[in-house]
């Protein structure tokens, strides 16, 4: 399966192109299921789901003119026969994983059968990831959380850990987690965002020190690109690879 990921979306011209060479086809073309499963955890949850699906949220992915547009809703599909639901993944051009806490995405998408599902989907489809999305294709992650993450069948490890900005020091629990495997290095994303003091220059690099592969953070205007393997940057921003 190819992959597209990204920190916030299709945010911008190069990204939006990288999405259409993927998909071999135009956007208009192309029949995408949304899954809106990590924002739940997070007060509003269920509104936030609704923004984006409706546009009205800060990054566009849903509202990209896709010829049709389906919700894949990963918490209920362990109580529904599979007949009713994994042909349409295997139909599907692309698969839009919306953000939130990548611990939980990752526990739903193992308990719904959908990370085993994804090594075995065509190879012309696309894994479209946005922050925890991005975050969860990954084989071994780490994530920041101001509490313990809370739904979840429990991280791998979890440390506290002291991030210094402009504004003095924040204190931060860096949880490890599994992720599907899809690729082979880490994810950080919303590189040196004004509202994401903990992803800065200094603060990444030693959010990346605990993960066990090179990774990559990436502002809201650069996507990582992934073909068979090959790995292509898409940038209209700053980005960073850090190595083990």
């Amino acid at each position: 399966m190819r992959a597209l990921l990204t920190s916030g979306g299709i945010k911008n011209g190069s990204i939006r192109g990288a999405l259409v060479d993927l998909l071999g086809k135009p956007i208009e073309e192309s029949n995408a299921l949304f899954i809106p499963t990590a924002i739940y955890p997070f007060p509003g949850g269920a509104g936030a789901a609704w923004r984006a699906l409706s546009g009205k949220g800060p990054s566009r992915l849903a509202q990209l003119g896709w010829k049709s547009l389906g919700i894949l809703e990963l918490s209920v599909l362990p109580s529904i026969d599979e007949d009713a639901w994994v042909p349409t993944v295997r139909e599907a051009d692309a698969l839009l994983v919306w953000g939130g806490d990548p611990l939980f995405l990752a526990n739903w998408m193992r308990r719904s059968g959908l990370a085993d599902l994804l090594p075995t989907l065509r190879s012309e489809a696309v894994y479209v990831g946005v922050s925890a999305g991005a975050i969860a294709a990954t084989s071994t992650f780490v994530e920041t959380y101001v509490d313990p993450p809370r739904g979840t069948d429990g991280p791998l490890k979890s440390e506290e850990v002291v991030f210094a900005t402009p504004q003095g020091d924040i204190d931060r629990l860096l949880v490890t987690g599994q992720g599907t495997g899809l690729v082979d290095f880490g994810v950080i994303p919303h590189f040196e965002h004004e509202d994401h003091p903990d992803a800065s220059l200094a603060n990444a690099e030693k959010w990346a020190a605990r993960i066990p592969a090179p990774t990559y953070a990436i502002d809201d205007d650069t996507a990582i690109k992934v073909v068979n393997g090959t790995v292509e940057v898409v940038s209209e921003g700053q980005w960073k690879l850090f190595q083990p």
